[in-house]
């Protein structure tokens, strides 16, 4: 699903040239659960945003699903990620001014998915989350856990080959991220590709395979 070959991001200043991710080349193949880790600042976030189009390369090769995206102008690459890929992100990123039901629901409006299936899509990512209940609730009435559900829940919605994770379970305690990373593994088992950056041991034990990265490079492939 993901071929990478030399990508690379320099962030330049009128005086600093910084080199956040240097000639990294990766492979996720469709179906796979691969971890990255590495210290903070060693490219992982960098590396994540890439694959998910929200930035891009400075040089080097992206293939998402064959396709050379390496270059894609922004509304193309939204227009690309729409159904396509999901993110989960540490800080939930919900919108606070939208119930459980409307954020969930949202990348659906973005699709031009007509209400009916909005509706039952919305319902059924609800009660697979174990947050029915809490449908009509904002964010800010959630508990973390729950919050991190909702935003699986709208990651998921648009039924993605892909799902980003950056730090899943890092804003949460030990039993709320034990179920975020089992709901993740059910996602997984069902055929959907995952990459996820965190620094836990314990969630990369969910992974297929571990990518550790360290100042920009990577340094070690581990298979699970």
């Amino acid at each position: 699903m993901i071929q990478v070959k030399e990508i690379k991001k320099v962030f330049r200043t009128e005086e600093v040239e910084t080199w956040a991710i240097s000639n990294i080349s990766l492979n996720v193949n469709v179906g796979e659960f691969v971890a990255i880790m590495g210290p903070s600042g060693c490219g992982k976030s960098t590396l994540l945003n890439i694959l998910g189009l929200i930035d891009t390369p400075s040089g080097g090769t992206y293939l998402l699903d064959g396709k050379d995206v390496s270059s894609l102008k922004e509304n193309d690459r939204i227009d690309l990620r729409k159904g396509v890929i999901g993110f989960v992100f540490q800080s939930f990123n919900l919108i606070d001014e939208l119930t459980v039901e409307e954020n969930i629901e949202l990348p659906l409006l973005y699709m031009g998915i007509g209400k009916r299936e909005r509706k039952e899509r919305v319902q059924k990512a609800m009660e697979r989350m174990n947050i029915a209940h809490r449908s009509r609730h904002f964010p800010a009435q959630l508990s973390g856990g729950q919050q991190q559900r909702v935003a699986i829940a709208r990651a998921v919605i648009s039924n993605p080959k892909l799902i980003l994770a950056d730090e899943p379970t890092g804003n949460l305690d030990s039993k709320n991220g034990e179920e975020v990373m089992q709901l993740l593994s059910e996602l997984h088992k069902e055929g959907t590709t995952i990459v996820m950056v965190t620094h836990s041991q314990h969630d990369a034990g969910y992974a297929n395979r571990i990518v550790k990265l360290f100042d920009g490079h990577v340094v070690s492939e581990l298979e699970m």
